[in-house]
């Protein structure tokens, strides 16, 4: 009996010990999430760099092995590039044919330019003649008139009278061939006028041609330097799958470069957490991997929609078989400057970690 006694009193100490402890635990759990909130369902994430050449061919050689660390401008790899020369020789070609080209055009604008000024000139000096042919004209027929009056009177010779005839009609034979002659100039000089035009369209064509050629060959020359593959940012490389002779397409990407030095943490809250979380709170990040190490990060922003907005095949609720779920929200938070460099470092893209974000 008094054994029994004893028993119970040890079962009740029991029992009211684990009454205060989870209490305990209990008061403590319901305090601490009025100021805090938790999630386990959050990765650590960097930019992971896809390599992709710009140009297509067969791989020369390697550089790369799997895993190694490369900084930015490093080579990777590099792409047999004879045949780049050959159109980059081609395009300079093509180049040369089209200033040639330029060039004449340009002289034949010269040429054409100064045939439009000797006519010009023709043109001048043939009004200038025409002028002074009118006045020898103007002379012979006031001279004729009046030897024709002295004629008709018989004050002079019948010679003297053809003489002023024939003065006055050499004056106008003489005027007919000049005006002629400044017809012919003139016509000359437009003709001269329409080539110059004519050789300037084609200068304008050829310094477009010029323009092509020059925009091709700085094309041959990029996709030149594009046989170089190097690395576009500071990292780490995932498994490089690629060797020597292998055949690679523009835009076929091969393998991973990932950003070692920028890391950030998304957490996938539950849309019933969010109601006290806002941009700026301290959160305190636990990583699986380092349980001893502590991080500290910072709230940055909230996704746009929820996880499952995103995913390929998004829940249709309209379909009639409606189950409310609760939905979780993406939360991007980014660490801070307090943290230790070297602790960093060693956190991977994809590591498992636990968010206690505090909320006041």
């Amino acid at each position: 009996m008094e054994q029994k006694k004893k028993t119970n009193k040890k079962f009740i100490l029991i029992i009211t010990g684990l009454l205060i402890v989870g209490g305990s635990y209990g008061g403590y759990k319901y305090i601490h999430s009025q100021s805090h909130e938790e999630t386990d369902d959050a990765q650590i994430q960097a930019n992971m760099n896809p390599i992709i050449p710009h140009v297509g061919g067969y791989i020369e050689h390697v550089y790369v092995s799997d895993n190694q660390k490369v900084k930015k401008g490093d080579t990777l790899f590099t792409i047999d590039n004879r045949e780049y020369y050959i159109k980059l020789e081609q395009a300079l070609a093509q180049l040369a044919m089209a200033k040639s080209s330029l060039s004449v055009s340009e002289a034949s604008i010269g040429s054409y330019q100064a045939n439009a000024a000797t006519t010009r000139a023709q043109v001048r000096t043939a009004t200038e003649t025409i002028e002074t042919a009118k006045i020898r004209l103007w002379r012979a027929t006031n001279d004729f008139k009046r030897y024709e009056n002295l004629y008709k009177n018989h004050s002079i010779t019948e010679q003297q009278y053809e003489q002023a005839l024939a003065a006055k009609q050499e004056a106008e034979n003489q005027l007919d061939v000049l005006k002629s002659q400044e017809k012919a100039s003139t016509s000359q000089n437009s003709a001269a006028n329409s080539q110059t035009e004519i050789s300037k369209k084609q200068v304008s064509v050829s310094e477009a041609n010029v323009q092509s050629a020059q925009a091709m060959v700085d094309e041959a020359r990029l996709n030149l330097d594009y046989t170089i593959v190097t690395a576009p940012i500071d990292g780490q490389l995932s498994n490089v799958g690629i060797q020597a002779g292998q055949l690679v397409q523009p835009g076929q990407s091969l393998f991973y470069l990932v950003n070692t030095h920028d890391k950030w943490v998304i957490a996938n809250f539950k849309e019933t957490q969010l109601d006290k979380m806002k941009v700026g709170q301290k959160v305190v990040i636990t990583v699986d991997a380092y349980p001893d190490e502590v991080f500290e990060g910072m709230v940055t922003n909230f996704s746009p929609a929820t996880g499952a907005r995103f995913s390929l095949l998004p829940p249709d609720n309209a379909t009639g078989n409606f189950v409310k779920t609760i939905q979780r929200l993406p939360v991007k938070i980014d660490f801070t400057a307090n943290n230790k460099e070297e602790k960093l470092q060693k956190l991977l893209s994809g590591m498992n970690v636990e968010i206690d974000v505090h909320l006041n």
